[in-house]
Protein backbone atom coordinates (compact mmCIF):
# COMPACT_ATOMS: atom_id res chain seq x y z
CA UNK A 1 0.00 0.00 0.00
CA UNK A 2 1.18 3.52 -0.78
CA UNK A 3 2.78 5.18 2.21
CA UNK A 4 1.30 8.47 3.41
CA UNK A 5 3.68 11.13 4.63
CA UNK A 6 1.87 13.87 6.55
CA UNK A 7 3.55 17.27 6.35
CA UNK A 8 2.91 19.33 9.49
CA UNK A 9 4.65 22.53 8.36
CA UNK A 10 1.47 24.58 8.44
CA UNK A 11 0.69 23.68 12.02
CA UNK A 12 3.95 25.49 12.72
CA UNK A 13 2.85 28.33 10.41
CA UNK A 14 -0.09 29.04 12.74
CA UNK A 15 2.21 28.89 15.77
CA UNK A 16 4.75 31.27 14.25
CA UNK A 17 2.02 33.81 13.49
CA UNK A 18 1.98 34.58 17.22
CA UNK A 19 5.52 33.37 18.05
CA UNK A 20 4.23 31.28 20.96
CA UNK A 21 4.18 27.56 21.76
CA UNK A 22 0.83 26.53 20.28
CA UNK A 23 -0.25 24.78 18.18
CA UNK A 24 2.62 22.33 18.51
CA UNK A 25 3.59 20.60 15.21
CA UNK A 26 5.15 17.76 17.19
CA UNK A 27 1.88 16.96 18.93
CA UNK A 28 0.10 17.20 15.58
CA UNK A 29 2.64 14.78 14.12
CA UNK A 30 2.09 12.31 16.94
CA UNK A 31 -1.68 12.45 16.37
CA UNK A 32 -1.11 11.86 12.65
CA UNK A 33 1.16 8.93 13.44
CA UNK A 34 -1.44 7.38 15.76
CA UNK A 35 -4.07 7.75 13.02
CA UNK A 36 -1.98 5.81 10.51
CA UNK A 37 0.53 8.20 8.94
CA UNK A 38 3.49 6.16 7.71
CA UNK A 39 5.94 9.02 8.05
CA UNK A 40 6.03 12.67 9.04
CA UNK A 41 7.43 15.25 6.65
CA UNK A 42 8.73 18.69 7.61
CA UNK A 43 10.52 21.36 5.58
CA UNK A 44 13.23 23.16 7.53
CA UNK A 45 13.40 26.26 5.37
CA UNK A 46 16.38 28.59 5.38
CA UNK A 47 14.18 31.47 6.56
CA UNK A 48 12.63 29.32 9.33
CA UNK A 49 9.16 30.59 8.48
CA UNK A 50 7.48 27.58 10.11
CA UNK A 51 9.42 24.49 11.24
CA UNK A 52 12.40 25.15 13.55
CA UNK A 53 15.43 23.01 14.38
CA UNK A 54 13.95 22.26 17.81
CA UNK A 55 10.84 20.83 16.13
CA UNK A 56 12.91 18.44 14.03
CA UNK A 57 14.99 17.44 17.04
CA UNK A 58 11.88 16.67 19.11
CA UNK A 59 10.32 14.75 16.23
CA UNK A 60 13.47 12.67 15.89
CA UNK A 61 13.21 11.79 19.59
CA UNK A 62 9.48 11.05 19.75
CA UNK A 63 8.35 9.59 16.43
CA UNK A 64 7.88 5.91 15.80
CA UNK A 65 7.03 6.55 12.15
CA UNK A 66 9.78 7.69 9.81
CA UNK A 67 10.93 11.30 9.69
CA UNK A 68 11.34 12.87 6.25
CA UNK A 69 13.22 16.19 6.19
CA UNK A 70 12.67 18.44 3.19
CA UNK A 71 15.64 20.74 2.72
CA UNK A 72 17.62 22.88 0.32
CA UNK A 73 20.69 21.17 -1.07
CA UNK A 74 23.30 23.52 0.37
CA UNK A 75 26.07 23.13 2.93
CA UNK A 76 24.18 24.81 5.80
CA UNK A 77 21.14 22.58 5.51
CA UNK A 78 23.27 19.50 4.90
CA UNK A 79 25.01 20.21 8.20
CA UNK A 80 21.66 20.44 9.97
CA UNK A 81 20.52 17.15 8.41
CA UNK A 82 23.73 15.37 9.42
CA UNK A 83 23.19 16.59 12.98
CA UNK A 84 19.45 15.86 13.16
CA UNK A 85 19.70 12.47 11.40
CA UNK A 86 16.23 12.08 9.82
CA UNK A 87 15.35 8.74 8.25
CA UNK A 88 14.90 10.42 4.87
CA UNK A 89 15.90 13.70 3.30
CA UNK A 90 14.15 15.18 0.28
CA UNK A 91 16.16 17.86 -1.50
CA UNK A 92 13.96 20.64 -2.82
CA UNK A 93 14.52 24.00 -4.54
CA UNK A 94 13.95 26.98 -2.32
CA UNK A 95 13.44 30.72 -2.85
CA UNK A 96 12.68 33.02 0.06
CA UNK A 97 10.05 35.02 -1.85
CA UNK A 98 7.91 31.97 -2.74
CA UNK A 99 4.82 31.03 -0.76
CA UNK A 100 5.59 27.34 -1.19
CA UNK A 101 7.89 25.25 -3.36
CA UNK A 102 7.04 26.24 -6.93
CA UNK A 103 8.74 23.57 -9.01
CA UNK A 104 11.21 20.74 -9.10
CA UNK A 105 14.98 20.80 -8.72
CA UNK A 106 17.08 21.38 -11.82
CA UNK A 107 19.24 18.32 -11.25
CA UNK A 108 20.64 18.56 -14.78
CA UNK A 109 22.11 22.01 -14.11
CA UNK A 110 23.22 21.38 -10.51
CA UNK A 111 24.23 17.74 -10.69
CA UNK A 112 27.75 18.13 -9.32
CA UNK A 113 26.64 20.01 -6.20
CA UNK A 114 23.74 17.65 -5.61
CA UNK A 115 25.93 14.56 -6.02
CA UNK A 116 28.14 15.82 -3.21
CA UNK A 117 25.17 16.48 -0.92
CA UNK A 118 23.52 13.15 -1.73
CA UNK A 119 26.78 11.31 -1.05
CA UNK A 120 27.27 12.97 2.36
CA UNK A 121 23.70 12.23 3.44
CA UNK A 122 23.75 8.62 2.25
CA UNK A 123 27.11 8.01 3.95
CA UNK A 124 25.36 9.06 7.19
CA UNK A 125 22.63 6.44 6.66
CA UNK A 126 19.98 8.91 5.43
CA UNK A 127 17.87 7.87 2.42
CA UNK A 128 17.77 10.66 -0.16
CA UNK A 129 15.06 11.66 -2.61
CA UNK A 130 15.11 14.54 -5.09
CA UNK A 131 11.99 16.62 -5.75
CA UNK A 132 11.73 16.89 -9.53
CA UNK A 133 9.29 17.77 -12.26
CA UNK A 134 7.99 14.87 -14.38
CA UNK A 135 10.80 15.20 -16.91
CA UNK A 136 12.94 12.31 -18.18
CA UNK A 137 16.18 14.29 -18.21
CA UNK A 138 15.70 15.25 -14.56
CA UNK A 139 14.98 11.64 -13.65
CA UNK A 140 18.12 10.42 -15.40
CA UNK A 141 20.16 13.13 -13.69
CA UNK A 142 18.67 12.10 -10.34
CA UNK A 143 19.90 8.57 -10.82
CA UNK A 144 23.34 9.86 -11.80
CA UNK A 145 23.36 12.02 -8.65
CA UNK A 146 23.01 8.85 -6.56
CA UNK A 147 19.52 9.44 -5.18
CA UNK A 148 17.55 6.56 -3.71
CA UNK A 149 14.24 8.02 -4.85
CA UNK A 150 12.55 10.86 -6.66
CA UNK A 151 9.47 12.73 -5.51
CA UNK A 152 7.57 13.75 -8.62
CA UNK A 153 6.16 17.26 -8.41
CA UNK A 154 2.39 16.90 -8.86
CA UNK A 155 1.65 20.63 -8.70
CA UNK A 156 1.05 21.12 -12.43
CA UNK A 157 -1.48 18.28 -12.38
CA UNK A 158 -3.21 19.67 -9.29
CA UNK A 159 -3.39 23.21 -10.67
CA UNK A 160 -4.62 22.25 -14.14
CA UNK A 161 -8.26 21.97 -15.18
CA UNK A 162 -10.18 20.26 -17.95
CA UNK A 163 -8.24 18.44 -20.68
CA UNK A 164 -4.98 19.94 -19.45
CA UNK A 165 -5.27 18.03 -16.18
CA UNK A 166 -5.46 14.73 -18.06
CA UNK A 167 -2.29 15.69 -19.94
CA UNK A 168 -0.49 16.55 -16.71
CA UNK A 169 -1.64 13.28 -15.12
CA UNK A 170 -0.25 11.35 -18.08
CA UNK A 171 3.06 13.18 -17.67
CA UNK A 172 3.20 12.03 -14.04
CA UNK A 173 2.32 8.46 -15.07
CA UNK A 174 5.05 8.37 -17.68
CA UNK A 175 7.59 9.89 -15.30
CA UNK A 176 6.73 7.37 -12.60
CA UNK A 177 7.21 4.47 -14.98
CA UNK A 178 10.49 5.91 -16.26
CA UNK A 179 11.81 6.54 -12.75
CA UNK A 180 10.99 3.00 -11.66
CA UNK A 181 12.69 1.72 -14.79
CA UNK A 182 15.83 3.61 -13.76
CA UNK A 183 15.80 1.83 -10.40
CA UNK A 184 14.54 4.81 -8.40
CA UNK A 185 11.80 4.55 -5.77
CA UNK A 186 8.95 6.82 -6.80
CA UNK A 187 7.15 9.28 -4.53
CA UNK A 188 4.69 12.06 -5.33
CA UNK A 189 3.61 15.29 -3.75
CA UNK A 190 2.56 18.95 -3.91
CA UNK A 191 -0.98 20.26 -4.08
CA UNK A 192 -2.67 16.91 -3.46
CA UNK A 193 -6.06 16.95 -1.73
CA UNK A 194 -9.19 14.87 -1.34
CA UNK A 195 -10.48 15.93 -4.75
CA UNK A 196 -7.42 15.09 -6.84
CA UNK A 197 -5.39 12.44 -4.99
CA UNK A 198 -7.10 9.31 -6.36
CA UNK A 199 -5.62 9.30 -9.90
CA UNK A 200 -2.13 9.84 -8.49
CA UNK A 201 -2.57 7.16 -5.81
CA UNK A 202 -3.68 4.74 -8.53
CA UNK A 203 -0.31 4.97 -10.32
CA UNK A 204 1.32 1.62 -9.57
CA UNK A 205 4.91 2.84 -9.41
CA UNK A 206 4.22 5.55 -6.81
CA UNK A 207 4.83 4.06 -3.37
CA UNK A 208 4.72 7.22 -1.23
CA UNK A 209 2.66 10.41 -1.20
CA UNK A 210 3.58 13.45 0.89
CA UNK A 211 0.59 15.66 1.66
CA UNK A 212 0.50 18.63 3.99
CA UNK A 213 -1.65 21.71 3.47
CA UNK A 214 -4.89 19.92 2.63
CA UNK A 215 -4.62 17.56 5.61
CA UNK A 216 -3.81 20.40 8.02
CA UNK A 217 -6.66 22.47 6.57
CA UNK A 218 -9.09 19.57 6.96
CA UNK A 219 -7.84 18.96 10.51
CA UNK A 220 -9.13 22.40 11.52
CA UNK A 221 -12.64 21.12 10.81
CA UNK A 222 -12.48 17.48 11.93
CA UNK A 223 -9.22 17.03 13.88
CA UNK A 224 -5.87 15.67 12.75
CA UNK A 225 -6.68 12.01 13.35
CA UNK A 226 -9.85 12.11 11.25
CA UNK A 227 -8.15 14.09 8.47
CA UNK A 228 -5.37 11.51 8.23
CA UNK A 229 -7.81 8.59 8.29
CA UNK A 230 -9.86 10.17 5.49
CA UNK A 231 -6.80 10.61 3.27
CA UNK A 232 -5.58 7.07 3.97
CA UNK A 233 -9.02 5.75 3.00
CA UNK A 234 -9.02 7.72 -0.26
CA UNK A 235 -5.58 6.36 -1.16
CA UNK A 236 -6.59 2.79 -0.32
CA UNK A 237 -9.77 3.08 -2.39
CA UNK A 238 -7.84 4.43 -5.39
CA UNK A 239 -5.38 1.56 -5.18
CA UNK A 240 -8.18 -1.02 -4.96
CA UNK A 241 -9.96 0.49 -7.94
CA UNK A 242 -6.77 0.44 -9.98
CA UNK A 243 -5.79 -3.14 -9.16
Amino acid sequence: MTRLGVNVDHVATVRQARMIDIPDPVEAALLAEQAGADLITVHLREDRRHIQERDVSRLRQRLTAGLNLEMAGNSEMTGHALSLKPDDACLVPERREELTTEGGLDVVAHGKQLREVVSRLRDAGIRVSLFVDPDLKQLEASREAGADAVEIHTGAYCDAGGPRQAEELEAVRQAAAAAAGLGLEVHGGHGLNAGNVAPIAAIEEIVELNIGHSIVARSIMVGMAQAVKEMKALIAAAESAGS
